[in-house]
């Protein structure tokens, strides 16, 4: 019986069919040469997305499978095990390290396991810096490091760079830099701290998750490692949980062991997972404006409100280190942090049970705006007391501020700052 050709075989009118794989005659199979040099709205919509070579899907595919065919013996196409390496997974670590301008990158199942895959580069015994105020996650980590792994650990303030010096130890490795930092909005001088670990051999690590390579490029300040939560911005829509870590260009033999890290861990991103951060990239340089708009809105009317004590936002030229975000970022980003007059538990919760359309839960970097109580939510593993040094207090609340309207955004929190 004869057998009708399959229908991705079958040529429709005068269409050549070629086979899967064969090199594009296109002017887009060029495109990754080009990336580079072009501005950040073309590398956001094209990176990591050169259609694939099977058969010209614009948008990358899931390859939703666990294992690969070899070709033939000890030959295969190049990949083997997806928890190795995946095609989905390596589109989207491409995309990753172009937009941060390293030279690879590792997408790992969440921040956390980002945290966990750069901790791994240190031998027991090391020590690491790092800031007082930093995100309650890697406070939660760099303590479990420390107790069951022999990692020495000094947090401190590190703006105050005389500080950082007194604390290097011989045994010094990593400089970790949270800048601008969670939820306080404080910043870190990355050419400075640069210089320190450069003069020790010590090793700049950057978590970039609140503003993304849109607005902060850490590599140009002398970074050697960037890492991000990709949950946040750079996915954007609050529906994957995800990380990556980025190596700088001349710091190939750390990108060969953050691979080789990953894979022996176990912390490599879904197929699915990264098709999703993929989608939330071509949209990145466009949702980080709009983000900073409406967050530069509402830092000045909370600034101006009388029930306000404090706003900590980069972007208002009353924050302390308003030269150097200025300096060092390109945009201040859509996240704030301030603290009513009345801070009593009682005020606080009143304020955010009569909001609107600021959803009260973790994370942050999604189209809609979250409102958290950093103490009871993100920093709860934080004991009081080192609450109470790194200024994070019980009355201290944290806005990432979305996308909606601004003068619906600024209307609820009037109508929740005036809440009886």
């Amino acid at each position: 019986m004869h057998k009708s050709p399959s229908r991705r075989t079958r040529p429709t009118s005068s269409m050549t069919v070629v086979p899967p794989g064969t090199p594009s005659a296109m002017g887009w199979a060029h495109r990754d040469g080009g990336l580079v040099a072009a501005g950040s709205g073309t590398q956001c919509v094209h990176a990591g997305t050169l259609p694939d070579p099977a058969y010209g899907s614009v948008t990358p595919p899931i390859y939703q499978t666990s294992t690969f065919a070899y070709m033939d013996v000890l030959t295969s196409a190049g990949f083997e095990y997806t928890r190795t390496s995946n095609p989905t997974r390596a589109c989207l670590e491409d995309g990753i390290a172009l937009l941060e301008g390293g030279c690879a990158a590792v997408c790992t199942s969440s921040g956390m396991s980002a945290a966990l895959v750069v901790l791994n580069l240190l031998e027991a015994g090391s020590h690491v810096l790092c800031p007082i105020d930093c995100y309650g996650g890697t406070f939660r980590t760099l303590e479990h490091a420390r107790r069951t792994c022999g990692l020495e650990v000094t947090y401190l303030e590190m703006a105050d760079l005389e500080a950082v010096r007194a604390a290097l130890r011989p045994n010094t490795r990593m400089i970790w830099a949270e800048t601008p930092s969670n939820p306080l909005l404080r910043l870190l001088d990355l050419k400075a701290l640069s210089g320190i670990a450069k003069s020790i051999d010590a090793l700049l690590v950057v978590d970039n998750s609140f503003l993304s390579p849109v607005f902060q490029r850490p590599f140009a300040w002398g970074a050697d490692l960037v890492m991000h939560s990709t949950s946040k911005y750079l996915n954007g829509h609050s529906d994957v949980i995800g990380g990556a870590v980025v190596a700088a260009r001349e710091r190939e033999d750390l990108a060969q062991r953050l691979a080789t890290l990953n894979k022996t861990l176990g912390t490599s991103q879904s197929p699915h997972d990264c098709f999703l951060v993929l989608r939330g990239l071509k949209t990145l340089h466009l949702r980080m404006k709009a983000h900073e708009a409406n967050a530069i809105a509402l830092a000045k009317f909370l600034a101006g409100h009388p029930a306000v004590a404090v706003v900590n936002y980069p972007g208002l030229s009353s924050h302390p280190q308003h030269t150097l975000a200025r300096r060092q970022q390109l945009g201040f980003g859509g996240m704030l942090s301030f603290e009513l007059k009345n801070s009593s538990s009682v005020a606080v919760s009143r304020f955010l049970r009569a909001l609107r359309w600021f959803t009260m839960g973790e994370s942050l970097g999604g189209v809609e705006s979250l409102v958290a109580q950093p103490a009871t939510m993100s920093h709860a593993s934080m004991t009081p007391e080192i609450r109470a040094h790194a200024g994070i207090r019980d009355g201290l609340i944290r806005l990432s501020v979305g996308l909606e309207d601004q003068a619906d955004l600024i209307e609820d929190l009037q109508q929740a700052l005036e809440q009886e």
